[in-house]
């Protein structure tokens, strides 16, 4: 009895841990090493291994969502970084993310502070805090205000989607030597849609435009940006979802996989599920919320394919962005083609 239960046990012990040994060595192979052993360490290195492996899918579109206020931590230029070698095709971020990013780019800063801080000081001092960032806020009412000078120069009477207002806004900002993400995606044909635009400083911006003119108008099709978002996933055999946080940039890009097939028939229940996914989050499943459901939950939708490689990490991004980003540079080396979006963009160039 003793030898069949070994014998049955085999199945279960197929794969070896491989402890970690101290040695001089690229970051990409430190994560190849954590992809050996346990917990959150080994799901970053297989975070990595799906990456490079979606990278080198012939037909794929890659999709990013970057969700919070990640801009704010030193992130920004990481994903700037990803746009300009190709290495996510459309980014679906928050308001937050594409706007804050703009503040070191217009040449202000970000500080180092603490969150054990007497925020009352903090308020008589005109300075923002987020978690243990701080920045000033006329600094920051000089972004609201750039994007307000930058709304003043669109067609009233035309029906934006975000990826047209945030490609002609990455232009307008190129032309002021300003190089933040929506810069370098219209740079690169990169669409980026922003699914709760208003709930940034490009929702301040625009009250600020309605207080001092009666008739300015600025007008968002946001249906219109899901229709888009949908024939961008037709358009190429396969799809990875790359998640960074969660909220409505993740559900934007997993409903893509649900209804695809709708804008072909009337059948609602056929799915196109990603081939590849990865979600780096810190919220928990059992909460019940989008931003802690695992990928194998999106498997019960159709969202995520259970043929497909997906991997959830636990991790706070600002640890695991950075190690992925760097590992990618070491292994991919070359900027890649990808897709060509440029038709998103045809009715405003």
């Amino acid at each position: 009895m003793v030898r069949d239960s070994l014998t049955s046990s085999d199945e279960f012990l197929r794969d070896q841990l491989h402890s970690i040994e101290i040695k001089e060595r690229k970051v990409s192979d430190i994560l190849e090493a954590m992809s050996l052993t346990g917990f959150q360490g080994r799901k970053l290195g297989e975070a990595l291994d799906v990456w490079i492996k979606a990278l080198r899918d012939e037909d794929i579109v890659i999709m990013m969502g970057y969700a919070g206020s990640l801009s704010t931590t030193g992130q920004w230029r990481i994903i700037k970084w990803l746009i300009e070698n190709r290495y996510i095709d459309v980014l679906v971020s928050t308001g937050a993310n594409i706007t804050e990013d703009l503040i070191e780019a217009m040449g202000y800063k970000y500080w180092r502070g603490s969150p054990y801080i007497n925020d009352v000081e903090l308020r008589k001092k005109r300075i923002y805090r987020f978690y243990d960032v701080y920045v000033k806020e006329n600094d920051y009412i000089s972004m609201e205000k750039m994007i307000a000078e930058f709304m003043l120069t669109l067609d009233n009477k035309k029906i934006f989607t975000t990826p047209e207002l945030l490609y002609l806004f990455g232009k307008w900002l190129s032309e002021k030597g300003i190089d933040g993400i929506v810069t370098a995606a219209s740079k690169h044909g990169v669409p980026v849609f922003c699914p709760a635009i208003v709930d940034s400083g490009f929702g301040v911006a625009y009250i600020h435009n309605i207080h001092n003119n009666k008739e300015f108008r600025l007008l968002v099709d946001q249906f219109k940006d899901y229709e888009l978002l949908l024939r961008i996933k037709l358009q190429s055999k396969n799809s990875a979802a790359i998640f960074v946080g969660g909220g409505v940039p993740k559900d934007f890009i997993q409903l893509s996989a649900v209804a695809t097939d709708i804008l072909l028939s009337d059948n609602f229940y056929e799915c196109r599920p990603h081939k590849y996914a990865i979600q780096i989050t810190t919220d928990s499943p059992h909460w019940g919320g989008l931003s802690g459901a695992t990928l194998e939950e999106g498997i019960s939708w159709g969202k995520e394919s259970k043929e497909g490689m997906n991997v959830q990490c636990f991790c706070d991004a600002t640890i695991a962005l950075p190690l992925l980003a760097h590992s990618l540079l070491e292994r991919i080396k070359s900027p890649r083609k990808g897709p060509d979006l440029s038709w998103i963009f045809s009715s405003v160039k």
